[in-house]
């Protein structure tokens, strides 16, 4: 297997059981991620804040982030350790886009294409999502939508407006 670039994108709008601020949680899951097999985090973008997608009042701003990770481990394999962290950091899963104490997306690997029933690469969603793309500009720039076959600053200037804004 060679060396290959991964993206992952990293949110959270709710606090974890123990009281731990979405925020930290996403540092958290960065180091968990350089903890997986094969892989280390080559990159972490900024932390932005957004509007839950679909819009819901009652739900707190989300914390989102890409980390970029490089080193040699199968989508597959790469997608478990994901859900593994989710799973340590106490997300659950009550609705489709239900408030949630992490979410860890696998964006891109190495530019693959798959469409299989478990994993879908590239996100599907991905190159419509500010909070994805803004972030993954700053660790990837230049990264081209394997599919699409744009580049992440192309993606970004083609969005309709979203209410996201960098934290400092």
């Amino acid at each position: 297997m060679v060396a290959e670039m991964a993206l992952v994108a990293i949110g959270a709008n709710l606090p974890r059981l123990d009281g731990t601020p979405a925020i930290e949680t996403c540092r958290w899951a960065v180091s968990e991620l350089g903890r997986i097999p094969g892989m280390r985090v080559a990159g972490v973008s900024s932390w932005w804040a957004s509007a839950p997608i679909p819009p819901d009042p009652g739900s707190p701003p989300y914390i989102n982030g890409v980390a970029r990770l490089e080193g040699e481990a199968a989508p597959e394999a790469l997608l478990a350790a994901l859900h593994a962290i989710e799973d340590a950091a106490g997300r659950v899963r009550p609705y489709v886009n239900a408030p949630r104490v992490l979410d860890l997306d696998l964006i891109d690997v190495g530019g693959r294409v798959l469409r299989g029933p478990g994993l879908v690469l590239p996100h599907p969603r991905a190159h419509l999502r500010a909070f994805v793309l803004q972030p993954l500009a700053e660790v990837a720039p230049g990264w081209v939508h394997p599919v699409l076959g744009q580049s992440v600053e192309a993606l970004v200037a083609a969005l309709e407006p979203q209410e996201i804004r960098r934290l400092p």
